[in-house]
């Protein structure tokens, strides 16, 4: 018989960066086998594994510019030669390239051609935009959309049913999994409704003026992932993410339809089936945080019923000791 999963446990399984305060040893043994890359003012920018450093520093120096590795501060500073964003943007390209070209990398395999970006100085500042597939590499900030879209059911418990999708066995990453109504990546310079527009009709058929009068912004979730067999390529990798939070609630007659591939096919769901598939470990992690979320913002996970409601929660908004947009939006600016 499978293990059914807690709560707790589905939170550990995203949130999987262990904490200073409440996991030193763990914290400690995991912090020993990275290195952080920082900008030119020593701001941290991401957790690097020490065999992606190995081969950064191989890549010929005409290529991949300066770089400087403290072997005993475990620091690297890269990328910091050119003088403007998109001079740097062409830097990082020009390694992504190579190692692509070159095999270094089983996770560039799935090569999206999305430039995602990266933030230094000042919060919301781009210092440079990195291949999608490879940012992993490079431990930096992740953001993107996830919208939980439901329908009002006064026969289902809670009153309300939840649109469910199956992730395509095809897909490169997770594949045959559960996942969020609508998720994607944030790419550069895209605005979050946007996205979830975008998103919308790309995966689930939904049209735009449906959602742009319908989609309601709940707020964000934070966390660091530490990447398996699962994510496609190679495990370990480090994903501190930030994903903007949305809910739709759609009329009776609006079904979610796949288009675009990404989905093999939606569910409608009461809350207790969404619970007991948790419980079961078959949701892609942060699309399992994210079903939390909803749970616990309409009440129905809740400190009554649930002993590590506050642990939960914490996971979910976790401080990222990186500069990006979510910093703007701890601090109520954005």
């Amino acid at each position: 018989m499978t293990k059914q999963l807690s709560n707790l446990d589905i939170m550990k399984e995203t949130d999987a960066f262990p904490y200073e305060d409440t996991e030193p040893e763990a914290f400690r043994a995991l912090s020993g086998m990275l290195y952080t890359l920082v900008w030119k003012d020593g701001k941290p920018l991401g957790y690097m594994l020490a065999a992606t450093v190995k081969e950064l520093v191989a890549v010929p120096e005409e290529i991949r510019g300066p770089v400087v590795v403290d072997e005993v501060a475990r620091t690297v500073h890269a990328f910091e030669g050119p003088a403007t964003e998109a001079e740097r943007s062409q830097l990082v390209a020009a390694v992504m390239q190579y190692w692509r070209e070159h095999g270094t990398f089983e996770v560039l395999r799935g090569w999206r051609d999305e430039p995602w970006p990266v933030y230094g100085g000042v919060d919301d500042e781009v210092i440079y935009s990195a291949e999608r597939s490879g940012t992993g590499m490079l431990g930096v900030m992740r953001y993107g959309v996830h919208m939980m879209g439901f329908v009002r059911d006064e026969t289902a418990s809670h009153g309300m049913k939840i649109w469910i999708p199956r992730r395509a066995a095809n897909k490169s990453t997770y594949p045959n999994m559960l996942d969020n109504t609508v998720a994607g990546g944030l790419m550069a310079g895209e605005d979050p409704l946007e996205c979830v527009i975008r998103e919308a009709d790309e995966e689930a058929d939904l049209p735009e003026a449906l959602v742009r009068a319908r989609a309601v912004n709940t707020g964000v979730v934070t966390y660091i992932y530490v990447t398996d067999e699962r994510a496609g390529g190679e495990a370990g990798q480090i994903y501190p993410e930030m994903q903007w939070v949305y809910e739709i609630e759609l009329p009776a007659g609006v079904t979610p339809t796949p288009k675009d591939g990404e989905v093999g096919e939606f569910y409608l769901w009461t809350v207790e089936q969404v619970r007991e598939a948790l419980a079961q470990g078959r949701f892609k992690p942060n699309c399992a945080l994210v079903v939390l979320d909803f749970l616990v913002r309409h009440g129905i996970l809740t400190p009554e019923n649930e002993p590590d409601f506050d642990e939960i929660v914490r996971r979910m908004h976790r401080k990222l000791p990186f500069p990006g947009p979510h910093q703007l939006v701890e601090r109520g600016k954005a």
